[in-house]
């Protein structure tokens, strides 16, 4: 990443902190909002038009899934030899040629080759644009900002449950179109938006030395705990719309509209979850949030009634997002004023997330080939993980130093 300085950076004026999150909120929506979540309505669609088999659909979901291991892991490190805002610039520029690309299914390999792609974007922006963004706030407002940032999850996926289904009345062609438009115009409109170099004020100075033992454990914690709520947001991050459509058999406009639910759930997710740690603290905030999520998702598994599965997807729309600036703000209460090794355990975590996501898609992938089709195993296997996920944090040590 960028150097850092110990000397104090002048504070940017209030119109150029919003042009900073703007892009960051932008970067946020163009490559995990509509890159990796806008596929999640397209399903159904790819099926029933033959693009692909049923079975290869949901391989190629995970695709993306992949890529977004690749870019956490090579983000740090491009970006250290070009720069955070020249990778973001790059990686918004490679996921909109992905989506453009994937307006011609010319094969199944062609399809793969740019759905990973598109999660390299994803996975590289995720690592560096905290880093990028944040640092220029003041430190009273970086949890705001941190919810506004990653708000743009939530708002790609409001705006795939609603244009995705406007859209496939012309053709899935458009669709894929319509979707490469969007992340150019966002990705030309954010490019003179960047923060020049990342800051540092004189209250948040680097301490050098190796990690104290108490936050060792804690921060091992809280890898095992994010990898867990990885995988249970794929199971049905990959198959509520599918579920829905074909697995209830109501169709895809239901899926659609039970899409749209789970994205107003993904923009409150990010401002509540922010709220919730700002009041009870990053531990207490994860322990509760986690618990409901493994409630909600149980009940996925067990639900048949539309209102049901309309106020269970608002409640696991929230999660996928939400949980970013929620463990962001446990790694600001770990390290306190120490923005390097706060940017250090982000790329750990993002890093062991992807990891984790990537493996539950395919094993997911896996068992709904064997099982025929069986989402409420799925689901069942996704609440599961947060479950162990919350019993892992009660065991743990409740103080983070």
């Amino acid at each position: 990443m960028t150097a850092q300085h110990d000397t104090a950076a002048p504070a940017p004026p209030p119109s150029m902190l919003r042009r900073y999150v703007f892009a960051g909120l932008s970067a946020s929506l163009v490559s995990i909002g509509l890159a990796r979540f806008a596929y999640t309505p397209l399903i159904p669609p790819l099926i029933h038009a033959h693009w692909f088999s049923a079975n290869d659909v949901v391989y190629l979901s995970a695709a993306n899934l992949a890529g977004y291991l690749i870019g956490a892991v090579t983000g740090r490190r491009i970006a250290a030899r070009i720069s955070n805002v020249y990778l973001l610039r790059l990686m918004m520029t490679l996921v909109t040629t992905s989506l453009v690309a994937c307006a011609f299914p010319l094969s199944v390999i062609w399809f793969f080759f740019w759905r990973l792609l598109s999660g390299v974007g994803g996975g590289a922006i995720m690592v560096v644009v905290a880093a990028t963004v944040l640092p220029h706030m003041p430190a009273h407002r970086r949890g705001a900002a941190s919810g506004a940032v990653f708000l743009g999850v939530g708002l790609g996926i409001a705006a795939s449950g609603t244009l995705v289904p406007l859209l496939l009345k012309v053709s899935l062609l458009a669709t894929w179109l319509g979707l490469a438009a969007i992340s150019a115009a966002l990705t030309a409109a954010t490019w003179r938006c960047w923060p020049p170099r990342a800051a540092q004020t004189m209250t948040e100075r680097p301490q050098h030395g190796s990690p104290r033992p108490a936050h060792t454990a804690v921060v091992a914690l809280l890898y095992a705990e994010y990898a867990l709520m990885a995988i249970g947001l794929v199971a049905p991050m990959v198959f509520l719309v599918d579920f829905v459509a074909r697995g209830l058999g109501a169709g895809n406009q239901l899926g659609a509209i039970i899409w749209i639910f789970y994205g107003i759930g993904s923009m409150l997710g990010p401002p509540l979850y922010g709220l919730i740690a700002d009041r009870a603290g990053a531990r207490a905030a994860v322990r509760l949030l986690l618990t409901a999520q493994a409630i909600a998702v149980a009940g996925l598994a067990r639900s048949n009634q539309a209102v049901a599965l309309g106020i269970l997807s608002v409640i696991i729309g929230s999660f996928p997002p939400g949980i970013v600036p929620m463990v962001l703000a446990w790694i600001r209460e770990l390290y306190p004023g120490d923005q390097n090794r706060q940017n250090a355990v982000w790329s750990g975590a993002t890093i062991d997330f992807a990891a984790f996501q990537a493996l539950a898609a395919y094993a997911f992938s896996a068992i709904y080939a064997a099982s025929g089709g069986d989402y409420r195993l799925i689901f069942m296997f996704g609440a599961g993980a947060l479950l162990l996920a919350v019993l892992l944090d009660l065991l743990g040590n409740p103080t983070p130093a």
